[in-house]
């Protein structure tokens, strides 16, 4: 379709199936009242969210159907963004597959480290309500935990009971994600490659580190423009794709009220980002 530069865009969005906190029809409601018009919906490690945007999108705006994948490289961990897959192809819905029981698996584990160290007895019904989400993460946990009076707040709740139990390891391998997109005819890009909104800022050097180790996986795009990046990391980071000869993709990282971050919000500078910045649209 043709797309007039004047119109918002944003790659980076998450709903209530991951880990956002809007239904699918009001986070499309969001979207149309926030002026975008090309967007994307990509859950951590599920696509419930996007198909279901699917079926409700009208036909003036575009949605492109997306994923974030947790991974981890030799270097560090890293999020993966998949977009434009085709999604019954086999080593794609087999990554999907292993991405969802290893989120499982990293929820037992602080359940049990919960019990534990802390005393933590979750009631059978609250476990199963948590293993039945399509992506359960810390946030549910949280929340759950300051409505049993554990913490006044989520992320005091995250800090005190679930992050010391470290499970960063427990992540899909990068350059499995990253073959299975491709071969589904997909996208990879490298989400928030200087860190996301609640992590640690990683520098030059373990970025470039991490960079050369993912394409040589086959990544095909980075995610230059983001909500808490500066104009000064933007020109790197497009510097780098140039050099690279990556695709340029760029979003928010809204998650509702679990962040500050306002969608359409690709940098920290509050500066309009045009469309046609965004190169990775012209490969989907």
């Amino acid at each position: 379709m043709e797309m007039k530069t004047d119109y918002l865009v944003d790659l980076h969005m998450h709903s209530r199936a991951s880990d956002g906190t809007d239904e699918i029809p009001e986070l499309l409601s969001k979207v149309r009242a926030a002026g975008i018009r090309v967007f994307s919906v990509t859950d951590h490690d599920t696509i419930e969210g996007a198909m279901q945007m699917e079926k409700l999108v009208p036909k003036d705006m575009r949605f492109i159907p997306g994923i974030e994948f947790s991974c981890i490289t030799k270097a560090d961990k890293c999020h993966i963004l998949a977009y434009g897959y085709h999604r019954e192809q086999g080593s794609f819905e087999s990554i999907l597959r292993k991405g969802h029981n290893k989120r499982r698996n990293k929820l037992r584990r602080r359940l049990d480290f919960m019990r534990k160290e802390f005393g933590i007895e979750l009631s059978g019904e609250e476990v199963e309500r948590l293993m039945s989400s399509s992506s359960v993460g810390k946030p549910h946990l949280g929340n759950l935990l300051v409505s049993l009076g554990y913490a006044e707040t989520k992320n005091e709740a995250i800090n005190k009971y679930i992050n010391p139990c470290k499970t960063e390891s427990d992540r899909l391998d990068a350059g499995e994600v990253i073959e299975a997109i491709r071969s589904a005819g997909g996208i990879p890009v490298w989400a928030h490659p200087f860190g996301g909104t609640s992590e640690r800022e990683r520098s030059e050097e373990e970025f470039e580190e991490q960079l050369q180790i993912l394409t040589a996986a086959g990544l095909m795009g980075l995610e230059c423009y983001y909500s808490k990046y500066t104009k000064e990391q933007v020109a790197f980071l497009t510097k780098a794709a140039a050099r690279e000869k990556l695709l340029v993709s760029g979003g928010s990282d809204y998650h509702g009220s679990n962040k500050t971050v306002q969608l359409g919000s690709l940098n920290s500078y509050e500066e309009r980002v045009e469309i046609t910045a965004l190169t990775v649209l012209d490969k989907l």
